[in-house]
């Protein structure tokens, strides 16, 4: 799937505020009673979380993991590496007021 289609689907959830929509980039925030939605919508896009998971961690999300400066407890990595060359990958982290999750998406190559 294309990173704008990705982008548009995510949209259609209403975010409660959007920080940054450019062609790589997709920022924006969600009240944490809305997340169990979008989970819903990436985990159709992205399928099961990459992180946290018990499966092993691709070569390409390692990469990324660590091109982020890690991850946290409590945060989530989608990853997408399909055969029609777009890699792209969805985040979300929960605020520490328990209210706000931010969710944060980048086209990585292709698509």
């Amino acid at each position: 799937m294309e990173f704008d289609k990705i982008k548009a689907e995510v949209k259609k959830t209403e975010p409660d505020m959007t920080r940054m929509d450019n062609e790589n980039y997709f920022e924006a925030v969600i009240g944490h009673a809305r997340l169990e939605g979008m989970i819903r919508v990436l985990e159709g896009i992205f399928g099961a979380p990459a992180w946290p998971s018990g499966k092993k961690l691709s070569k390409d999300a390692e990469i990324l993991i660590k091109s982020v400066g890690g991850l946290r407890k409590g945060q989530t990595l989608y990853f997408l590496n399909n055969k029609e060359g777009c890699s792209a990958f969805a985040m979300l982290w929960p605020w520490q007021d328990g209210e706000k999750v931010t969710i944060k998406m980048s086209k990585i190559q292709g698509g």
